[in-house]
């Protein structure tokens, strides 16, 4: 079969890892797959060389974007997919749109979060609606999100998780790894926007003791954004800048995960918490705000808090650390087989394999 992906663009980000991951995944499969991207520089790619990965170069201006539709058209013309799969706002009406000009034997859109824009992205979703012949989200609580916001029409849009590559991400968390080493490491992964709350984080850090047994507590943080200076000056202000470590944009996040004692969340809000899966993939403790389909991620595996409270987010982590070490290495295991029965890319991709293939949707 051959599969068509698009997706908005391929920066740094969940959605865009998962992209390439699907990419892999269905390649590995037997599939014939192509992924093109509407705009920005590939920052992330799949990693078989046997997806072709191409930009359709969309800019901000009318003509660039008919440009994206002609260029989108030839791709279609050329490599005949089955089916042309969308993931992102953008991407999903784009492609959408461009589906008046061109023949695609099959559409389906995926969105990524409970809420990717405001009244007039719900609007386009909802006019467009039937130009997809089917619509998908990443949690339950997104696909009602998405119902409330008037974007899709009830029982239009359905569930696919995201999926974890657990040859990727996996832990072999001992006693001796939880109870040793100068630092106990906090980690939190995530661009630095709005949308994580980066400030709820730093705030319930500073509530928090200076250390944990013997161990002084350190907070890392991986990712960049625009709210960077705004969040180092807030760390100065708290007085907390020497414990507070940002790192940047990381390719090596599986081993800082695997490094890391404790995993944190602190999102206002989230379409699936894609790194909870991945830190509990690893055999984290998880502690995590109550976002979108966080909670179905955790399933009862970590430590579920109210979003923007920050001491309520303080409290959570005091109870993780409070975790004796046989705790944590129990809590950390089932976590990850709740993950390899629920949320692997194994499982992910058949129900994908099956959508493509059947046209129908499997049950979960």
């Amino acid at each position: 079969m051959k599969i068509l992906l698009v997706i908005t663009g391929l920066g740094v980000g969940g959605a865009e890892r998962q992209v390439c991951d699907l990419a892999d995944g269905l390649n590995s499969l037997g599939h014939e797959v192509r992924l093109l991207y509407l705009t920005g520089a590939a920052v992330v790619r799949p990693a078989s060389p046997a997806v072709a990965v191409d930009g359709l170069g969309m800019g901000k201006n009318p003509l660039s974007f008919w440009g994206a539709v002609r260029t989108l058209k030839r791709h279609i013309e050329s490599f005949r997919p089955d089916v042309v799969h969308s993931h992102m706002y953008h991407a999903n009406i784009f492609v959408r749109f461009a589906r008046l000009t061109c023949s695609m034997p099959r559409l389906i859109s995926t969105a990524h979060n409970t809420s990717e824009g405001g009244r007039l992205c719900s609007f386009f979703y909802r006019v467009t609606d039937t130009l997809a012949d089917l619509s998908t989200n990443v949690s339950d609580e997104a696909v009602e999100a998405f119902v409330e916001n008037g974007a899709v029409p009830k029982g239009r849009m359905v569930v696919v998780y995201n999926g974890i590559d657990l040859s990727r991400f996996h832990g072999e968390v001992t006693e001796r790894q939880v109870d040793t080493g100068d630092e106990f490491v906090l980690l939190a992964v995530g661009r630095l926007h709005p949308q994580k709350d980066y400030p709820n984080l730093l705030r319930a850090f500073c509530l928090l003791p200076r250390k944990h047994g013997d161990r002084e507590l350190r907070l890392d943080i991986v990712g960049e954004g625009p709210e960077r200076n705004k969040l180092e000056a807030l760390a100065r202000e708290l007085k907390i800048e020497s414990r507070v470590h940002f790192l940047g944009i990381r390719s090596d996040v599986p081993e800082l995960l695997n490094r890391a004692d404790l995993f944190v969340l602190s999102s206002a809000w989230e379409g699936f918490g894609l790194v909870v899966a991945e830190a509990m993939a690893c055999e984290k403790r998880v502690v995590a705000t109550d976002c979108g389909g966080v909670a179905e991620v955790l399933g009862g595996n970590g430590f579920l808090v109210p979003p923007s409270d920050h001491k309520a987010l303080a409290e959570g982590i005091q109870k993780a650390l409070a975790m004796s070490p046989n705790e944590a290495v129990r809590l950390g295991r089932a976590a990850r087989d709740h993950i390899r029965s629920t949320f692997s890319l194994d499982v992910i991709l058949s129900r994908w394999n099956e959508i493509y293939s059947a046209g129908v949707i499997p049950e979960r």
